[in-house]
């Protein structure tokens, strides 16, 4: 095998897309582009107040030839036609309405600015009924309760809940769409030049965690159920798909049209999609027990175990567990938080109130120095709070705050929960209410590792990765006093996308499994976080009333 052979990772996270160009045989990154998302940044087709939340098919598709093109620009010559495989990860479950090519309607006349038309990103809480529905259903229908893999409870987040709620509000697209696709399978059949929706190679990955997919009951939940549910359902299941992929195979090979615009050569195998937090999890060095956070806006817990030890095992209150979903041949366990990052921006938004409508209004002050001093108070508003938050003592604020601001993933999928804020007085300052919420984050992991635990789920290890494990020592030396074990924080900046490129170079036959180009390809840890353990016998206690805030405010808020 030639010693110069590369593979490219593509990344589409929440806000933007990144592909970084990786040497397939020793994982060295030798480059990387982002395109953020423009329609996105602008706030269309999105209604926070409602939690809508909807994307455009023209960033994915900008974003992809934009950052594939800049990388491979700043790669030494000749590097391009040395690219022999790309793989995708994206967020998840971001599904689409399709015509019969697997076109999202989006892209056709008449639906352009449709928000019923665009992709449902993975955050969109507006199905909260319709998953309300599918669980009560579930469990009283009497056949097959189809949520049995998926931890018990089926999430608003997710396949049949998004579908189920725009057919039900959207009569135009209801009457337009032949079927439904992934993000994570409409790139991978983009790129290869799939032509019909029904020789789209599905993920195992999507499929499994959020669509009700399994083996066992022939693939995905029966007619009846879906009839049963909704008759608006009636005939769809026969236009998606019985079977699924996991991701070390290969889609195709790059179509020819593709090539020619990304400059690449007609033999680069195409890997089947998933999610970014599975391929971050092989990425950031995720291995058999050891629980992989991928922290940032929210968070996505991976973790894998031997078929043999949990195959036929329930797990309660998870996102699913999945065979091949992480790595083929073993059981993939998914869990994660709404809301991480996304808090302290929320928190930050706050404070900034007054700085952007009194400062940036301000007649005292010409146009440019109020957009300059807006920009550095936004700049250095996280870092300052963060500053002041470390010199406060774990005992001293008394401030204990809940995570649900944007309702809670896991334990137990509730996204009608709310966010609070207690034990405050005047003395309380942003801070300590800062420090609290931090707090608050740390704590809703806790409750993942101990559900993990409850179900008999060893855990004997923690990895992170992700923007804020890099960036965040405050939060990351919190986190593991919360969860009193020691983090490992993965070398690579991109994990999610490096995890993408060691699927592309397994898709591409250039190593023969998943866990070989893993172990390749692989940078390795560059930090480990250990518990104080004087903080972490204070946040025992600590977590004790975080715990008994949650039973009050899912009494109060959960129906």
């Amino acid at each position: 095998m030639p010693e110069d052979i590369y593979v490219i990772g593509l990344d589409y996270g929440t806000d933007s897309v990144r592909s970084i160009l990786v040497h397939a045989l020793t994982g060295e990154e030798v480059s990387t582009a982002v395109y953020d998302y423009t329609r996105w940044k602008a706030g269309k087709y999105c209604d926070p107040a409602r939690n809508q939340f909807r994307q455009h098919p023209l960033d994915y598709i900008e974003g992809l030839e934009y950052t594939i093109l800049e990388a491979v620009r700043q790669a030494p010559a000749g590097t391009a036609q040395k690219i022999k495989g790309i793989a995708v990860d994206t967020t998840g479950s971001t599904p689409v309405a399709v015509d019969e090519t697997g076109t999202p309607l989006s892209l056709l006349p008449g639906f352009e600015e449709n928000p019923g038309a665009m992709f449902v990103l993975w955050k969109d809480h507006t199905a909260v009924e319709e998953a309300g529905e599918i669980n009560a259903l579930a469990r009283s229908w009497g056949g097959t309760d189809y949520t049995q893999y998926e931890g018990g409870i089926y999430s608003s987040e997710w396949f049949w809940a998004k579908i189920l709620h725009v057919l039900r509000s959207d009569e135009k697209v209801r009457k337009a769409a032949y079927s439904w696709v992934e993000h994570c399978d409409w790139i991978p059949a983009l790129l290869t030049g799939v032509r019909h929706v029904e020789d789209m190679k599905r993920g195992r990955c999507s499929a499994g965690h959020k669509a009700m997919w399994h083996a066992s009951w022939g693939g995905l939940p029966s007619e009846a159920f879906l009839v049963k549910l909704d008759p608006l359902l009636a005939g769809l299941r026969e236009r998606l798909y019985e079977e699924t992929v996991t991701s070390d195979a290969a889609a195709g090979t790059l179509a020819p049209e593709w090539a020619k615009r990304l400059g690449l050569g007609g033999d680069v195998a195409v890997s089947v999609g998933a999610f970014d937090a599975h391929m971050g999890a092989v990425g950031g060095g995720a291995k058999p027990f050891y629980l992989t956070k991928i922290i940032g806006t929210s968070t996505c817990d991976v973790l894998i175990a031997p078929m043999a030890d949990f195959g036929d095992k329930f797990v309660r209150g998870i996102c699913g567990q999945v065979d091949g979903s992480v790595i083929p041949g073993m059981l993939g366990l998914e869990a994660g938080q709404s809301a991480f990052g996304d808090i302290y921006a929320w928190f930050k938004q706050v404070l900034l109130y007054p700085v952007e409508e009194i400062v940036g209004s301000s007649r005292l002050l010409d146009a440019g120095t109020r957009e300059k001093l807006i920009a550095e108070t936004s700049e250095r508003l996280i870092p300052e709070l963060t500053k002041a938050a470390e010199q406060i003592s774990v005992e001293v604020s008394g401030i204990v705050a809940m995570d649900w601001m944007n309702g809670r993933r896991t334990p137990d999928a509730n996204q009608l929960l709310k966010g609070a804020i207690t034990g405050l007085n005047l003395g309380s300052d942003a801070p300590k209410i800062f420090r609290a919420l931090v707090e608050a984050t740390a704590f809703g992991a806790r409750q993942i590792v101990d559900r993990f635990a409850e179900e008999g789920v060893p855990i004997e290890g923690v990895i992170a990765l992700g923007g804020i494990p890099k960036k965040s020592p405050f939060v990351m030396q919190v986190l593991a006093d919360v969860l009193n074990r020691p983090i490992l924080v993965a070398r690579s900046e991109q994990a999610c996308a490096l995890g993408a490129a060691m699927f592309a170079a397994t898709a591409a036959g250039i190593h023969p499994t998943v866990e070989a180009a893993q172990e390749a390809m692989s940078s390795g840890f560059e930090h480990e976080y250990r518990p104080d353990p004087r903080n972490a016998a204070v946040y025992e206690e600590l977590y004790g009333k975080y715990s008994r805030l949650g039973a009050f405010i899912e009494k109060e808020t959960g129906s």
